[in-house]
């Protein structure tokens, strides 16, 4: 195997340019091996600066995290910053989890900002995500950086841009930041001199001003109150949630809290997980194990910058389960507004928010409740920008996704997962003060709008040729529609990138109102939804497939629940995924 000359060509930069020596050793040894796949993925392009920022593998090269790629993309945010805002004072905010290198990585964003002459509010250790946005709001900043690669293994570190309304940048801007950060051509334009002076440590004061806050949105404190030793098992499996869902459970009234001790510590090795993911059930054994052992009434586990969180709750049998995002997220929502409703507190102005490969179930409950359901994009993104055109106009009470991504009032733009665990808590607490439980409550809400089933499956291609592999079976989907799926015609074709619905049954077309993306939808005729997403993040290609069907019998949850999983995998089968 040679190396193309493009990837070359960048090696020698490397080698040759303004960078450390440490890197430079790095880099000539793999050179040395002629270890020319590692070279390849390490230097075959530029790690791309995303409309998220960036996420990748640590390590020396263009296509790696490092202190470089951290300073080149710091470097085009501040660009970008600097002229959005010309004349003005320009302050950031910058927080970071517990992955290895994330401090020294929010210390080079420090840096590069500060060198800039932009002014810096510095998070003096670790903190989650969500009160970074909440920080960045309430300070008045223009942008933020959340150093983190949220839920992916421990190889990987990454660099989460916000602006001004706590959001991650959408367009035009986001593309302005991309732009600026591309044109950077050379390390030399990066400035990494530290000005001491323009750089702020910031925290507990921002720690009580955001759980305040939190506190103030509890809708059912009177049921808390009589059920205030709910038996609650949280994990931060390593992670940041540590420094503050306690706090905020105990803020809300909650007194019978019960740490996994052995994922309390923050550690960016993860040491007792394979992922260190709320979605994974092996990243949940502990907590299980845990509640099994206390008979707990709910297991919380966050990821690493407490963004995302996974519970579990007792069954009929008093086993733990865990739940998917797709049933927290409509749990969470149904119980929200029935809590509102019951409280008087619906007038018509409310509205709620999921993503378009979240389920449906959430459209039928908002429907039922006169509460309007808008759907967005993949990415919390789209719904922190929703709630930014609205405020003031609407109030937002409650949006997810499901990837266990879920926020609940307009504190942050951005998923939540320390609000998410209170709010999860109280609604434990409702449905207990009440003689129920959380999983009663999710088999009355299959029964009351459908039974609703999904799943995801995901293909992992990665490198280069992974990525080429994900652009193909794209275009294949889309060149050529599967007629049938789970023995049900297609008949509904949506391509979010090329922004169009079309019948497939009389081949007429209509606009999709979303921004574009790379999204295929299809839609069989008895109301199934398969969608498949290359992921943004990650080198996988996702499919998502959702199926529903009545329940009549709440007795007979198991054996419809069964079919309707026989039925995704025939759907997959079709897929060929």
């Amino acid at each position: 195997m040679q190396l193309e000359p493009s990837t070359l060509d960048t090696i020698n930069q490397w080698l040759n340019g303004n960078y450390d020596q440490q890197t430079k050793e790095e880099i000539q040894k793999l050179v040395n091996e002629e270890a020319y796949t590692s070279l390849t993925d390490a230097f075959y392009r530029n790690l791309e600066f995303g409309t998220g920022g960036l996420r990748g593998i640590m390590g020396a090269g263009s296509n790696r995290i490092n202190k470089y790629t951290i300073g080149t993309a710091t470097q085009g945010l501040s660009n970008y910053l600097l002229k959005k805002y010309p004349g003005e004072e320009i302050s950031v905010a910058i927080a970071h989890d517990s992955r290895n290198n994330s401090d020294l990585f929010a210390k080079t964003t420090a840096d590069v900002f500060s060198a800039n002459g932009i002014r810096v509010y510095f998070f003096s250790a670790l903190r989650p995500t969500p009160e970074l946005s909440f920080a960045i709001r309430h300070l008045g900043c223009k942008s933020g950086v959340m150093l983190t690669a949220s839920h992916n293994p421990k190889e990987y570190n990454g660099y989460k841009a916000y602006d001004a309304n706590g959001g991650q940048f959408t367009a035009p801007d986001d593309t302005e930041v991309m732009n600026e950060v591309a044109a950077i051509s050379s390390i030399d334009e990066v400035k990494f001199e530290r000005n001491e002076a323009l750089i702020e440590s910031i925290g507990e004061e921002i720690d009580k001003l955001y759980l305040d806050e939190i506190t103030k949105l509890s809708v059912s404190p009177e049921a808390i109150a009589r059920q205030k030793d709910l038996k609650i098992v949280f994990s931060p499996i390593h992670g940041t949630g540590i420094t503050l869902v306690p706090q905020a459970l105990a803020q809300f009234g909650f007194t019978n809290l019960t740490l996994v001790e052995e994922q309390s510590t923050p550690d960016g090795n993860f040491p007792t997980v394979v992922y260190p993911n709320p979605e994974e059930k092996e990243a949940m054994t502990l907590a299980l194990k845990k509640a099994t052992e206390i008979d707990a009434d709910l297991v919380l586990a966050t990821d690493p910058d407490a963004d995302r969180v996974g519970i579990a709750v007792k069954n009929k049998q008093g086993d733990f389960e865990l739940l998917n995002g797709n049933q927290t997220g409509a749990l969470l929502i149904h119980y929200l507004l029935t809590a509102w409703e019951e409280k008087g507190k619906l007038d018509g102005n409310q509205y709620i928010v999921k993503t378009i490969v979240t389920t449906n179930l959430i459209e039928a409950i908002a429907k039922a409740k006169n509460v309007t359901c808008y759907n967005t994009l993949t990415g919390f993104k789209w719904i922190g920008q929703l709630i930014t055109q609205l405020q003031g106009d609407k109030t937002f009470i409650v949006g997810g996704e499901e990837s266990y991504g879920y926020s609940v009032g307009e504190l942050v733009r951005d998923k939540d997962a320390v609000i998410a665990c209170a709010f999860i808590a109280e609604m434990t607490a409702y449905y207990k003060d009440k003689g129920s439980s959380l999983y009663d409550a999710l088999i009355e809400m299959y029964a009351t709008y459908g039974l609703y089933k999904e799943e995801l499956v995901s293909l992992t291609k990665k490198g280069k040729t992974g990525a080429e592999e994900i652009k193909a079976m794209m275009e294949q989907f889309r060149s050529n529609p599967p007629a049938q799926l789970g023995g049900a015609k297609v008949i509904t074709l949506k391509d979010y990138e090329l922004g169009m619905e079309t019948d497939l049954t009389t081949g007429t077309t209509k606009a999709l109102e979303l921004p574009k993306s790379d999204v295929l939808q299809f839609v069989t005729i008895d109301g199934s939804i398969i969608s498949a997403r290359p992921s943004g993040t990650e080198p996988k290609i996702k499919f998502y497939c959702s199926v529903n069907t009545p329940l009549v019998d709440k007795a007979a949850f198991h054996e419809v629940n069964e079919l309707l999983g026989k039925k995704i995998h025939h759907i997959m089968e079709d897929l060929q995924a």
